[in-house]
């Protein structure tokens, strides 16, 4: 059993040994140039902090979409403008409501 277990072994190693030796004037590669960001896809946000509450806009490609209104005391609610037209409806989160359906394959 060992010998089997040192040949499986000795033919794993095998490749390893049997690779072709690397040349000498080989040079290193040139870094990749940096790249600057994709900032297009990311939302603008602007935050007003007023005495009561605090209000972020969020904005993509200059039109404002969401507004988040955290008062002081109390949870934080948005408005969303679900059809571009500029009519905002309130929202007490973002959760649509929209559920899966789950099933249990396997208990532990």
């Amino acid at each position: 059993m060992r010998y089997l277990s040192l040949l499986i072994l000795a033919g794993f190693a095998f490749p390893a040994f049997a690779a072709q030796p690397q040349p000498a004037n080989l040079a290193p590669l040139d870094p990749p140039p940096l790249l600057a960001p994709d900032t297009a896809d990311e939302p603008d946000v602007t935050i007003v902090k007023q005495t009561e509450l605090t209000i972020e806009e969020y904005r993509s490609g200059g039109r404002l979409y969401m507004i988040k209104v955290t008062p002081r005391v109390g949870p934080p609610y948005y408005l969303i403008d679900d059809r571009g037209d500029g009519k905002f409806a309130r929202q007490e989160s973002l959760d649509s409501g929209f559920r899966p359906p789950q099933w249990i394959i396997h208990k532990f």
